[in-house]
């Protein structure tokens, strides 16, 4: 899948993706590496190129979602406002992203206010769904307590 094709960029204006993707570094990191912790200065946004990432909060490191699909986007938290990611990223096995400085992103919606728009806006429902899915984890954790390997299942993705 190409970056452009995620559903934070589906539909959006050519040259807004290009001016989007164009402030981009790729990178990648070995199986076990943190991109950030919880508490870390949210300087940068990140979607996935290829591999996958655990998102965990809590002391206990609590996983609340699994970033393994190209073009899912994680490491919103200075998009929206906040000065620290409320979350910690760690890569579960190698994986490649795509790496935004915060401000370089605010620039380009705010250079173009009706693709920007368009842009949180998704956000803002991608955001709403994983919301909704950490409020399954709870009953999951429940159920599959015994069970991690269908825990594991039904952490993937909100149904």
């Amino acid at each position: 899948m190409f970056v452009k094709q995620s559903d934070l960029l589906w539909g959006l204006d050519n040259q807004f993706i290009k001016n989007f993707i164009d402030s981009a570094m790729k990178k990648t990191h070995p199986e076990g590496y943190k991109l950030f912790n919880a508490g870390d200065a949210a300087d940068f946004f990140y979607i996935l190129i290829k591999g996958r990432i655990r998102l965990s909060v809590g002391a206990q490191d609590k996983t609340t979602y699994m970033v393994e699909h190209a073009g899912e986007a994680f490491g919103w938290s200075g998009l929206v406002g906040m000065e620290t990611y409320s979350a910690s990223a760690e890569c579960l096995e190698e994986s490649m992203v795509m790496v935004f400085a915060k401000e370089f992103v605010t620039e380009v919606a705010e250079n173009d206010s009706e693709n920007g728009l368009r842009f949180y806006r998704r956000l803002a429902r991608m955001l709403g769904n994983r919301l909704i899915h950490s409020y399954n984890l709870d009953d999951a954790d429940a159920i599959y307590a015994t069970q991690p390997s269908q825990k594991d299942e039904a952490i993937r993705k909100p149904t």
